[in-house]
């Protein structure tokens, strides 16, 4: 049965080309792929797959055949638990911009969630449209990255070290990203376990925090890192800069993690930032653990 579609009138002093609003399927991977590139965003396609594994994409594309560029607009929502959704991949083609598209886009997406509050990163383009939709500003996310980032040594408390994940972990794992985050991300971190290698910051015997490291853009991404407080989180992402210290790294941190100073003084480089922005009830975190890094800047 085909997808529902929406259809998207014309308005502003040119007309808009005849558009349609509907579900993203398996097929439209490629040209929601083509349309990201033309923002110069890393996503493989292989990324986007992921995100419509986790998640419920929308698209806007053209409904006469032989457009050069046949999908438009895109977005893709996450839901996580019943109380919270994030919504990343909202791209409209830049001829079409400002003839509200990405509104329309948001606004279809916010009918879906059940009422979920709902929580984005927001580019310097996007924000005003957020803030016209009622989100609010609540921190800001410095994606840092580069290929010769210099070797560190973090030293940790006494009784503490950092070791490889096991399945033992798990559970562990799933319970210290629901208290750092205030959201339930169980599919996306089983998901991404599958995907990724991971340490752990142990003490004697327990587990105090992790963090993860995948292939994704143009090398790895380190991230999540969740950890009781900024100098263990160093720790932990100093693992896997010296375990790639001759690879293209990539992490994004909040401002209020204090890590963006101490990434600088590593090589690496601060190439971009954009607002973590929520409406509705923000997920309620515990204060005795962090998110410093996110997994990316569409899933949170």
């Amino acid at each position: 049965m085909p997808a529902p579609t929406t259809p998207v009138p014309s308005s502003g002093q040119e007309a808009l080309p005849d558009l349609r609003l509907r579900a993203i399927a398996a097929d439209d991977l490629g040209n929601c792929h083509r349309l990201s590139l033309r923002f110069k965003w890393p996503h493989r396609l292989e990324d986007w797959k992921f995100l419509l594994q986790m998640g419920q994409g929308y698209l806007l594309e053209h409904t006469a055949d032989g457009a050069a560029l046949p999908v438009v607009g895109s977005v893709v929502c996450t839901c996580y638990g019943e109380q919270h959704a994030v919504i990343g991949m909202l791209l409209v083609q830049a001829e079409l911009q400002r003839r509200g598209l990405g509104r329309r886009l948001m606004q279809h997406t916010a009918s879906q969630v059940n009422g979920r509050s709902l929580v984005v990163n927001a580019t310097a383009a996007g924000m005003p449209l957020y803030r016209q939709l009622g989100f609010i500003q609540q921190d800001v996310l410095h994606q840092f990255q580069g290929s010769s980032a210099q070797p560190v040594l973090v030293s940790l408390p006494p009784g503490e070290r950092v070791r490889p994940m096991g399945k033992n972990d798990v559970q562990r794992l799933l319970a210290l990203d629901a208290r750092a985050t205030g959201m339930e991300r169980s599919k996306l971190l089983l998901a991404l376990l599958e995907m990724s290698e991971g340490v752990a910051l142990d003490r004697d015997g327990e587990m105090l925090g992790f963090a993860l490291v995948r292939r994704f853009g143009h090398g790895r991404v380190i991230g999540p890192v969740v950890a009781p407080d900024a100098e263990r989180a160093k720790g932990l992402i100093a693992h896997w800069i010296n375990t790639y210290s001759d690879s293209f790294i990539r992490i994004d941190v909040f401002e209020s993690s204090g890590l963006p100073a101490w990434l600088d003084t590593l090589g690496l480089t601060n190439v971009d930032h954009v607002t973590r922005m929520c409406k509705g009830t923000p997920p309620a975190r515990d204060a005795g653990m962090q998110l410093f890094s996110i997994v990316n800047q569409a899933l949170g």
